[in-house]
């Protein structure tokens, strides 16, 4: 079993694809009696040392959460850790984004981590134990152009999990974000498009700067990197605010803590678009 000072009772939202459903297969490997979330559901998985156990979890809907949650303290009597991975992308101009579409950005990417949060934190609170592990982004702390809605929502979770590590200390629960780079995961095909944007007037600037997002992430770091960076959290007994996966993202995020915005702003509207994608 893995030492960590949590427990071995893992639920994971976003588990069937992706950083989830890396995550929840290297944690039942390792011994974790894992409850991984998603919309459709899914079969349950045994291992030798653990299992996955998937449950129909939608993260828009309370009582979907309810139903999953209970099912798992009916069965275990407790949940030492949760994984909020549940996402999704939302790419256009801001001009070309509707507000009904932002509100869905959010409703998943914040509010979902949100309503599983409450959902859990009352049993962990009663335990004086757990652990919430919030998957963000480095464009949480960049905000990316013809991603603004998607890293609105990934602000949002920053700023979520920053005050609920200050809320949770009397308890001894213990709240931390992990901020992913470019990853080489369904994220990429899944990526939803504004409405707007087959009529945008930002024209080869939203194209190339697209295919430079999809070429990054295609070419990125393998979901194992963040997983690695995940277990570390774990077997933390305080862990850091946040972790960011990837050399060249941390000196990113360094960077951005020690120059001026002007010029940070000026570093990321080089990186997007670049003329010589094809």
């Amino acid at each position: 079993m893995y030492k960590n000072p949590y427990g071995s009772v893992a639920l994971i939202t976003g588990a069937s694809s992706g950083i989830g459903y890396e995550t929840a297969h290297k944690l039942a490997k390792l011994g974790f009696r894992v409850y991984g979330g998603s919309r459709r559901g899914g079969e349950s998985i045994r291992y030798d040392e653990g299992a996955i156990n998937m449950l129909q979890l939608d993260v828009t809907e309370e009582e979907s959460i309810k139903r999953a949650v209970d099912e798992i303290l009916e069965k275990e009597g407790r949940i030492d850790i949760l994984i909020n991975c549940a996402g999704i992308g939302i790419a256009g101009a801001v001009e070309d984004c509707s507000g009904e579409e932002a509100l869905r950005q959010m409703d998943v990417n914040y509010a979902g981590t949100l309503r599983m949060i409450r959902m859990v934190v009352p049993f962990m609170r009663a335990r004086g134990n757990g652990l919430i592990i919030n998957i963000g982004s480095v464009g949480g702390v960049f905000s990316i152009p013809f991603q603004t809605l998607y890293s609105s929502s990934k602000f949002a979770v920053e700023a979520l999990t920053e005050g609920l590590r200050i809320e949770l200390k009397p308890w001894g629960v213990k709240a931390a974000l992990v901020e992913p780079g470019d990853v080489r995961t369904g994220f990429t095909a899944a990526r939803i498009y504004a409405k707007d944007c087959k009529t945008t007037a930002y024209g080869a600037r939203f194209t190339q700067s697209i295919k430079q997002m999809e070429h990054d992430e295609l070419h990125g770091k393998a979901p194992d990197a963040v997983v690695k960076v995940i277990l570390q959290t774990i077997r933390s007994k305080n862990p850091p605010v946040r972790r960011t996966v990837g050399g060249m993202y941390k000196v990113l995020v360094f960077l951005k803590r020690i120059l001026p915005s002007r010029l940070v702003e000026a570093l990321l509207d080089m990186m997007y678009p670049k003329s010589n994608v094809k």
